[in-house]
């Protein structure tokens, strides 16, 4: 490929007021309003002043420019440009939309919370995006780091990792037959501890969940979680909500004690990095095993407290070069679990926790880029429209079909919302054209059939 000699390009102009960047938003936000977006916004978000009149609208703005890849403030003129005054009704300048978020404090926040939570909801009804949720579902938490630099963020703070920034903790919900989604959020001082305020995130978690879940669902919820979040008030809410959990312990004296007691010959080898499957015996050949053993966790606590349950151990070995070599030394990962799943199964589970970590990146690489404000309630709300955007991109792309129903959100962006489209107006519809064989035509199509025909045929 190389640029054309025979017509070659000597002029450009940002003239055409029927192109639109982002043809995709199209059916992306109609299926944002089948979900009740707009609705949700005018009934439960309460902004005072001028700056929080039409919150519906505003908030549809907010994530409209997030899906198509916004992530700062002034990236919010993506929903003026072109024709998109012509496609949506009343697309607010990127200032408008800073100064409704100024406006935002904590009870705002927390509104606009449980607006996300019932789009979730909306979604559902209206895509396969939490298919199987009737069955086995993984219940996942974290927190991650959002670095800023700005020296008047409020919040700001040296956390865990050493970067300056604002705490944000999700929970996600995963199936077996669908990629997870962000069912609680909540932004938090930089430097507080990873598991303040978790046991309230479980609990809203877990709340919506069976919200969302039908009268005769029957699979097990099972909460994963790191060691940061190891503590009696995360792990007894999740477990007077019904769920099972299966969280990463510290290696204190307790727990060294408790490994040290496992039998020699109750280790297993298990799938691992390198290992090889053994044909004729079924067994892997591995440098990794797995054991476990009785455990009661928070005896130090009182008696209604404490957790009956299991340690689970996997071990590898400990390749450190100090050491004369004459015995094998380990090294040890142990989580606590109260599920009824076999040694193998629950560690190969328990390992499955990592896929939040892509959700923390898909975010950091969407619209949560930055944290656009100096104020810290408007930088938690923008953090919930991110949350939305990213579960309506996420259900928008169950509805192109298999290809894409597990894509990150950078790859649905490229693929199914920022096409660009030139517009026509005929007996007072629009038709929108998009280039001659798009790769993903075949998903497009889906998509839109199943949003705008459908509205249309219903």
């Amino acid at each position: 490929m190389r640029l054309s000699h025979s017509l070659p390009v000597r002029s450009a102009s940002c003239d055409d007021p029927n192109l639109l960047g982002a043809a995709g938003l199209v059916p992306v936000m109609t299926l944002a309003e089948q979900a009740g977006l707009s609705g949700l916004a005018r009934e439960h978000l309460s902004v005072p002043t001028d700056k929080g009149a039409h919150p519906d609208r505003k908030v549809f703005s907010l994530v409209a420019g997030m899906v198509a890849g916004a992530d700062s403030i002034d990236d919010m003129a993506l929903v003026r440009h072109g024709a998109m005054g012509r496609v949506f009704d009343h697309p607010y300048a990127p200032s408008t939309l800073g100064s409704f978020l100024r406006e935002f404090r904590f009870g705002h926040v927390r509104q606009l919370d449980a607006i996300a939570a019932r789009v979730l909801a909306g979604l559902h009804a209206h895509t396969p995006v939490l298919a199987g949720i009737d069955g086995p579902v993984m219940v996942d938490i974290d927190d991650s780091i959002i670095e800023v630099h700005g020296p008047a963020k409020q919040g700001a703070g040296f956390g865990y990792t050493g970067v300056r920034g604002l705490n944000s903790a999700i929970t996600t919900i995963t199936t077996a037959q669908a990629a997870p989604v962000i069912a609680a959020q909540r932004l938090r001082k930089g430097a507080c501890n990873s598991a303040r305020g978790a046991h309230r995130l479980i609990a809203d978690t877990l709340a919506t969940l069976t919200r969302l879940r039908s009268a005769g669902a029957s699979g097990p919820i099972l909460l994963r979680a790191d060691s940061a979040f190891y503590g009696h008030r995360a792990i007894n809410t999740a477990l007077r909500a019904g769920a099972q959990v299966s969280v990463t312990v510290r290696q204190d004296p307790r727990i060294r004690a408790a490994i040290s007691e496992i039998a020699a010959d109750a280790w297993t080898k298990i799938e691992y990095a390198d290992a090889i499957l053994d044909e004729d015996t079924g067994q892997w050949v591995s440098r990794a095993e797995v054991a476990e053993i009785p455990f009661t966790a928070f005896t130090s606590k009182a008696t209604r407290l404490q957790v009956p349950g299991r340690l689970v151990v996997r071990r590898i070995p400990d390749f450190a070069p100090a050491g004369e070599g004459l015995f094998d030394v380990w090294r040890f990962h142990a989580f606590f679990t109260t599920s009824d799943l076999d040694t193998v199964t629950a560690d190969t589970t328990h390992r499955g926790h990592a896929i939040i970590e892509q959700v923390h990146a898909d975010l950091k690489a969407s619209a949560l880029a930055h944290l656009p404000s100096g104020k810290f309630n408007a930088n938690a709300a923008w953090l919930v429209c991110a949350v939305i955007a990213f579960n309506l991109t996420r259900a928008a792309a169950t509805l192109g079909g298999k290809r894409l129903a597990t894509a990150t959100t950078p790859t649905i962006r490229r693929t199914l919302i920022c096409i660009p489209a030139r517009i026509a107006s005929s007996a007072r519809r629009i038709t929108m054209h998009l280039p001659q064989r798009w790769p993903w035509e075949n998903e497009w199509n889906l998509l839109f059939d199943n949003t705008i025909n459908r509205q249309h045929t219903a």
